[in-house]
Formats: C-alpha cells, structure tokens, sequence
C-alpha cells in the first residue's frame, strides 16, 4: 500500500504554541457559543455580528495554532495510496487515474477510451464512511447518548472523519489523506473576500453558515471536553476550530444519500475516489446497485484517453455551488437568482388572488427564481405573475366564469394570456422588478468586469466578483426580456390582435408538452416555495440512474439535504440549548452536497 502514514502535530509557523488553560480555552468557548446563540441581528447588522463573531473564532484560533493533527508530506505523495486501496477493496480502477487539471484542480483522467453510458466506476459499500459506520466506530457511545448527532447524519459524518483522520490505523486512512488540507469553501474565505459578496444573494448564508459552523463546534467543544461517553475520543487533546471547519467542508463538499443495506432508509456517506470527479452540465450518472451492494457510475459522455472524466452534480445555482462547493461554474445552464413575491394581505383582491393561486397549486407568497436562460421565469412565476396582476374581473372569470376549472390549467402556458392588459403589466412588473432588484448592488456589472482583470485578485476574490457579476446579468437580462415582452403586447393590443382562447381539446397539448412554460401549473411539481421554506432543487446528491436503483430511491422522493446540514439543522437544534451543552433537540432538516475534488 506504499509508504505507512505518519500522523503529526502540527508545528507553529514561528515561536513556541501559545500556552492556555483549560479554563482560558473553556471561557472562550463559553463566550462564542453566547454570541452565536443570540438572537438574530436586526436588518443592516449582519456584517457587524460576522465580525464579532469571526473575531472571537480568531481568538480561539490564535490560542490553538499548532494543534492540528496534518499529515506528513502533499496531497499528491497520497493518491497512488488510495488507488491501491481502492483496487484491493473491490473498486474498478482500471479506466482512469488522478491526475491535476490545474485551475480545476484534481480530477479523474481517463487512461482509456470510454464509451457514453459505460459503466466504469463502482464503489462497494465497505468503503464509503456512512453514519452507520460512524455507530460501529469509537464514536459510537457518545452517538448513542447525544441527540444532535443522532438527528443530523452530517454532523456524524464530520466527527467520524475527524476520528477516523486521528487513527493512524484507520482503515479510510488512504481516503482521508487524499482529502484537500483546505477548501474554498467560504467557511475559509479571508474576511475582505466575504465582503466583496455584500449585496449578492448568497451573502446572507455566507454569514449563517460562519455563525452556525461557530456555534456547532463551540457546542461539540465543551461536549468533547465534559461528556464522559467522549473520554476515549481522539479529540479530546486536540480538536480545534480548523479541524471543525475542515471536516465540515470535507463533508459539506462531498456527502450523498445512498441506501441503507437493507434498501429500507437513506443514510448519509462519503464516496472514496468517485468524489474525486468534477463537474460539468449534464445529467445524473450515478446510482447505487443493492443487488451487488455499491454505487455504480456510467460515463456521461465518450472520453478519449487523456481526457478528464466528468459528472454532473445536479441543477445548483452559482450561489450553491459557492456557497457549499467552494467553485464557480462560468458555464452553468442551471444558475438563477432567487426574487421574493408575495400578495399583499391588506390589499382588496387579496382573498380572491390567494383562491385562484390556491387552485393552481401556488402559495400566495413565495420565493420564486429568475432564470439565466429564455425564457428567464417558470410556469409557476408566469402563474403568479399573472394572477398578482388580474383585475377584477379576470379573477372572477378564472373562479366563477364558464370553464373556470379547465383554465386553471393555462395560467402557466404562455400560449394562452389572460389579456393582453394583463400581459402588459405582469411584464412591466418583472421588468421593473429586475432593476429595482440591479440598484440593491453595491458595484455594476462593468465595475465588476474592471476587477475581474485586476492581476493580484486572489482566487476567493475572484470567485466572490464572478458570482456578483452573474447575478446581474441574470436580472439584467430579465429587465430586457421583460421589456420586449411588454412591447410586444402593446403592440398586440394596439393592433386589435384576438385573444388566443383555450379550447378543452388543448389539454392534451398541455399535458404532453414537453416545454416548461406549456405545462398545466397544478400538474408539475412546484419548483418555487413558500416564504419561510428553503427552495428544493435536483442535487447531484441523489443516485438516480441505473435498473438495480433502490425501488422508490429517486430524485423528488428523497429531496435534497445540505451542510447547511451542520449549518442549518444544528442551528434549529441549538436554539432550544443556548448557552447549556447538557441537553440536545432534534434538528430539522439536513441538506447532502457532493463536489469537485
């Protein structure tokens, strides 16, 4: 298996480790988890908190430096290793090899020809660290007795790598030394590179991640340090604020949702080698195979030798592959930027509206998304749109008027407007709402353009400056489409044009069609949700693809589930402890990310 690995404490960069108490580190400790478990900051205070809060982890990280567990030696010296391992363990190895693709970073190249739909990956389940395999490790009695890890399969996840990464007889050494030492992940963002997301949408969970990711390990600290099902953690003499935030980003980049043995649960796990594949637009690959018990990856496209292999991760917006990946996708057919709608209560045809959106399966206030490409708006927000923007008139037509039921069905269809007044003023509205939305930036799109050529941008800065610049472009070609749209039904109505009108005949079109905007809103799933909920997307997390698929195992089913995980469903749990790590509450929700490597 090549060279036997060595496990060290790191060494400080200059001078002796700064010497602290117990009592010192517990205080600290104590103070973080108090500010993390405060209430949330008023609206403008949230960058005033992230600096609170990361100068305190700062703190704490000055009085640990030099307590981190590394190996010895680069990342390179470790994948040779992990090849071995992987063929000795039953993998399929012989299509491919590691290899550097430079601004991409490691990837799976292709050491043969291999054809699209070619099953050449497999990973049986001895392999893959999953929670189960967290219960039968040395974490098994504090797992056994803390209800927060009991409740969130990620959390467990980190702590097991974590363990495992202090075993220097582990039997995922190989796999855990192949890790990054740091990701990009903004969890290990400079503080003026998060600055530079102010104003973007994916600023706001930048910021709760950092808190919660604070708050979780000053939470797991004084639980490692009190409990007594933790005296024989490897931890217990050294788990600091870079180990949490590493493992967390290990996982947060690469856990999926495969089934349990018996095909009966979801489980959690990480996926040696497979997790090595970057990404590219596409459709899911991968599924798991109960029959032979492994997961099971066929080739998205032909590859020739040489070439890199890729997967597709799944329908992220650039704001998720950011935020939980740690890359920007230049080429992501799938980004979007989020726009919040709602009815007004106070307004008169409140009632009405909220009926008709009701019958077409839309809440009447929800988070929908902008998308990059034509046409820039779902079925589901031409829906909303149209009805936010009825007279009415139009609305008792679509409650009370002949064939009332049937045109629900055309609300989300293009081919069918309500009027052309209608028309008018619901692209008015989304033409007016995409440049309100451009003035909330605190840069232009050509200033951010000026900084993206700027020699000494550093890679996080640049990361943070393209997502920027994509958001705008989005709203700004949403603010264009909606003004040609408007146009174009100004000119409708100033010509007289008819009315398109729907004919019970054409529910057949609708229900067969294979276009998004001619699909019957109240058949579709609602991709957009309501205010207060997370939007769902297709994740690359979910293991779709194959004829041995777990029975029932598909992508609407199991959802998607997220690191947010550590930073969200903690963050619920949490709420209930405060300032007290003696007691635990079930968390929520739980979120799975797979990334590049």
């Amino acid at each position: 298996m090549g060279k036997k690995s060595r496990v060290k404490i790191q060494k400080s960069g200059s001078g002796a480790t700064p010497v602290v108490t117990p009592k010192e580190m517990m205080n600290l400790i104590a103070e973080l988890l108090q500010k993390c478990s405060s209430a949330a900051p008023s609206a403008g205070k949230e960058w005033e908190e992230y600096t609170q809060i990361r100068g305190l982890v700062e703190k704490i990280r000055k009085k640990q430096k030099g307590m981190s567990i590394l190996f010895d030696g680069s990342r390179d010296d470790y994948f040779p290793d992990l090849m071995s391992w992987a063929q000795e363990s039953g993998a399929s190895c012989d299509g491919f090899t590691v290899a550097n693709f430079g601004t991409e970073g490691y990837g799976l190249r292709a050491t043969r020809d291999i054809k699209a739909e070619e099953l050449f990956l497999w990973i049986p389940r001895k392999m893959l660290m999953t929670v189960e395999s967290a219960q039968n490790s040395v974490m098994g009695p504090l797992y056994s007795q803390d209800r927060i890890l009991q409740a969130m399969g990620n959390v467990t996840l980190a702590f097991h790598l974590l363990c495992e990464r202090a075993n220097p007889d582990s039997f995922w050494l190989p796999y855990i030394r192949s890790l990054p030492q740091e990701y990009d992940t903004p969890l290990f963002y400079q503080q003026d590179e998060v600055q530079l997301l102010l104003g973007t949408q994916a600023v706001q969970d930048v910021l709760s991640q950092y808190k919660n990711t604070a708050r979780q390990y000053a939470y797991f600290y004084k639980l490692v340090q009190t409990h007594p099902a933790a005296s024989k953690l490897p931890l217990k003499d050294s788990f600091t604020f870079d180990d949490y935030r590493w493992a967390v980003s290990s996982v947060m980049t690469r856990q999926n949702q495969i089934p349990t043995e018996d095909g009966g649960r979801i489980t959690l796990a990480l996926i040696p080698l497979w997790d090595m594949c970057n990404h590219t637009n596409g459709l899911i690959t991968t599924g798991y195979n109960l029959e032979d018990d492994r997961c099971e990856c066929v080739a998205l496209q032909d590859y020739k030798e040489n070439e890199q292999i890729y997967i597709f991760y799944g329908t992220r917006s650039n704001a998720e592959f950011v935020i939980h990946n740690g890359f920007f996708f230049q080429d992501n057919a799938h980004d979007r930027v989020k726009i919040k709608l709602g009815v007004s209560k106070s307004e008169r045809l409140y009632a009405m509206k909220a009926e008709v959106l009701a019958r077409a399966g839309i809440p009447a206030s929800c988070v929908f998304a902008v998308h990059c490409n034509e046409p820039p708006i779902s079925a589901q927000l031409l829906a909303f749109l149209r009805v936010f923007c009825m007279t009415e008139e139009e609305l008792k037509d679509y409650l009370l008027g002949d064939g009332a039921v049937n045109k629900i069905f055309t609300l989300g269809n293009s081919e069918f407007p309500v009027s052309w007044e209608n028309e008018i003023k619901m692209w008015t509205f989304l033409e007016t709402r995409a440049a309100l939305l451009l003035k909330t930036y605190k840069t232009t799109s050509q200033e951010d353009s000026s900084m993206l050529e700027k020699a000494d941008l550093s890679l996080n800065s640049c990361v943070a400056v393209q997502l920027s610049l994509a958001e705008k472009q989005i709203l700004e070609k949403a603010s264009a489409s909606g003004r040609a749209k408007r146009l174009h039904f100004e000119k409708k109505l100033e010509e007289g044009a008819p009315l398109p009108r729907y004919e019970e005949s054409d529910i057949a079109l609708l229900e067969n069609s294979d276009a998004d905007s001619k699909l019957p809103i109240i058949l579709r799933k609602l991709e957009e949700v309501e205010e207060g909920q997370e939007i769902q997307v297709e994740e690359h997390s979910h293991f779709l693809n194959g004829d041995k698929a777990a029975a029932g195992f598909d992508q609407e089913a199991n959802g998607g589930l997220t690191l947010e995980g550590i930073s969200g469903d903690v963050d619920s749990a949490l709420d209930s402890i405060g300032s007290s790590t003696q007691k635990g509450q079930k968390g929520q929700k739980e979120v799975a990310n797979l990334s590049a490597s």
